[in-house]
């Protein structure tokens, strides 16, 4: 049986979704947690990876099983047996072809950064953080400039294991909730580091240092080198997969609910 979850995670004391020799990962805990419900080793596939710091609102995995389980197990047992950080949110079974990889049809990434002068207290491993003034209206129009399938090569880690730096960017917004400024995107699939490369360029025309123009040249020119320092893990979030609605997942795999008090978000 192939049974599907969405969980959320805060990823700050992780050092990334993958599973690593030495445990530490959130899919390690994850797998552990499974492994004591269905009485079994169990391994699962995620939907997208997240790196050391990356949160998850809607992330959703998948993994086969020959345990006969209520759906309740899967959700509360696990929950029992995982780190307070991570928590299923549902889970249900799914067509044999599914993939929670594969199947996907579009990421959603958020990032959330603080604009002030003074760094975050409460909200620390939670959000980014630029001290100076940023101009939201500028940095909402360079990103227009993104949007569109393009060569995406100048916000690509070196590291990056992609067969094609091609994406097509569905999504680039960018608004302001009081200090908190709020990037949404929405791709195909995303390179490594391609979210924060993308916010530390639009930071640098937020704060005046460049025109808007200047985010598009450096997508046009393909260059890394050309481009703003990669920016923060910490205010970064996977915030969902779409999928075809043939796989009939029960729960909306997009829902970005609410992540921080005090806040619409």
């Amino acid at each position: 049986m192939r049974i599907a979850l969405g969980l959320e995670y805060d990823g700050s004391d992780f050092c990334g979704w993958q599973s690593q020799a030495g445990g530490g990962a959130v899919q390690d805990a994850l797998e552990a947690a499974l492994s004591m419900v269905a009485d079994a080793p169990t391994r699962v596939v995620c939907a997208g990876r997240t790196d050391a710091g990356v949160h998850a609102l809607a992330q959703v995995v998948h993994f086969d099983t020959d345990a006969v389980r209520p759906d309740t197990a899967w959700v509360r047992g696990v929950n029992a047996h995982l780190p307070a950080s991570v928590a299923v949110r549902w889970a249900q079974p799914v067509a044999s072809e599914f993939h929670a990889r594969f199947s996907a049809r579009g990421r959603r990434y958020r990032y959330l950064l603080l604009n002030r002068a003074e760094r975050p207290g409460l909200m620390a491993r939670r959000v980014g953080w630029f001290h100076r003034p940023l101009d939201a209206h500028v940095m909402a129009a360079a990103a227009d400039l993104l949007l569109g399938e393009h060569d995406f090569s100048a916000f690509r880690s070196a590291e990056c294991q992609a067969r094609s730096p091609v994406k097509t960017l569905r999504r680039a917004d960018v608004t302001r909730h009081g200090d908190l400024l709020v990037f949404d995107f929405e791709a195909s699939a995303f390179l490594h580091h391609m979210v924060r490369n993308l916010v530390g360029t639009l930071v640098y025309a937020g704060k005046g240092a460049r025109p808007p123009e200047w985010v598009g040249e450096i997508l046009e020119g393909r260059d890394r080198a050309r481009a703003a320092p990669t920016f923060s893990a910490c205010g970064l979030y996977f915030a969902g997969v779409d999928y075809d609605p043939v796989w009939q997942l029960g729960v909306d795999a997009g829902d970005t609910a609410m992540i921080l008090p005090g806040t619409d978000l």
